[in-house]
């Protein structure tokens, strides 16, 4: 049985057994294997893996921003609003992207043009959405800039990235993605290349603007102590599949995948003085290449038996709001 659908509407955003390719000279990956789930108006939902999992993947799918030459989704759908985005023209995409939906990358410094000023750039994507004047269009970039608490905005506007610092730029891109109000902001791992104490701002900041917003936040990362904080329902990705989803509460409290907890078992807890050895997951993610018989974990799974090796596990429910893509799914809970 699969996992009961949200109310029509509620939903933002509906993914629908969406499946992306890499192609090589000799081999094809298969990146994402079929993924459902859907996002709700005003909610913030974390998607959690290890890397390679297909988190990043999900939101360049989503936002059709996959290289053209080697990548290509070859299969489901992906409604925002009802309309399939896979069907949409180019130019269709563009006043969606950046507009509606709205993403921040991983480090700004790849993401912001360094010959331009970042109030330049924030303008500039004002302009394009909303048609708005040069002066009113920096007006938004100032009001933006102090918005994600950016000090003397009125200075900064003129400040090239390379004069700000790591937290700065990417305070900067939060503000380039709310400056056109999108609906949907997807986060992918936005606090990877910065320091505990600017993570923790920076995180704090997207809950703030999130609550004064009302926007939905995609939330991707490989932090399940970020998730924790931040989320009210999470995805667990595993080898380009979904292994669980439920709320935050109902994942903490009975994770039902052997693979949720084995993450949860790797997060560190400083609550008893001296760091105790974290317990690894045994053996290696599967190579997304080869077509892989059974469930995917079953090589690192303590609980797989025969039929882990032989069928592929769908997702299904196991309580309200709670599924997971596990044949032992309520002993996994009971044990």
């Amino acid at each position: 049985m699969q996992m009961q659908k949200l109310a029509g509407n509620d939903v933002l955003l509906d993914v629908r057994d969406l499946e992306t390719h890499f192609y090589g000279e000799e081999s094809v990956t298969r990146a994402l294997g079929g993924i459902s789930f859907q996002v709700r108006s005003g909610e913030t939902l974390g998607v959690v893996g290890e890397s390679g999992c297909g988190k990043s993947v999900t939101a360049l799918s989503i936002l059709r921003l996959l290289p053209k030459l080697t990548a290509r989704t070859v299969g489901g759908e992906i409604r925002f609003h009802g309309r399939d985005l896979l069907k949409l023209s180019p130019r269709e995409m563009r006043q969606i992207r950046g507009n509606r939906i709205a993403m921040i990358f991983q480090e700004p410094m790849t993401s912001l043009n360094p010959v331009y000023t970042v109030g330049h750039q924030i303008a500039e994507a004002v302009q394009i959405h909303t048609k708005a004047s040069r002066s009113d269009a920096m007006a938004k970039a100032r009001e933006m800039l102090r918005l994600v608490r950016i000090a003397d905005p009125e200075r900064r506007v003129n400040n090239y990235p390379h004069e700000m610092s790591g937290g700065m730029r990417q305070r900067a891109m939060i503000a380039m993605a709310l400056a056109c109000s999108p609906e949907l902001l997807i986060a992918d791992e936005p606090t990877t290349a910065l320091d505990v104490t600017i993570q923790a701002q920076i995180l704090r900041l997207i809950v703030d603007l999130k609550e004064h917003t009302g926007t939905a936040v995609m939330f991707i990362t490989h932090d399940l102590g970020v998730v924790a904080e931040t989320c009210q329902r999470v995805i667990v990705m595993y080898a380009g599949r979904i292994a669980e989803q439920a709320s935050v509460t109902d994942l903490f409290a009975r994770p039902a995948h052997p693979y949720t907890q084995g993450l949860m078992r790797s997060v560190p807890d400083r609550r008893h003085g001296r760091q105790r050895r974290l317990p690894e997951i045994p053996g290696i993610v599967p190579s997304l290449r080869e077509p892989i018989v059974g469930c995917s974990f079953a090589p690192r799974c303590p609980f797989a038996i025969g039929i882990c090796r032989e069928k592929t596990p769908t997702l299904r429910d196991i309580g309200p709001g709670h599924a997971a893509a596990c044949f032992r799914a309520e002993e996994v809970m009971g044990g």
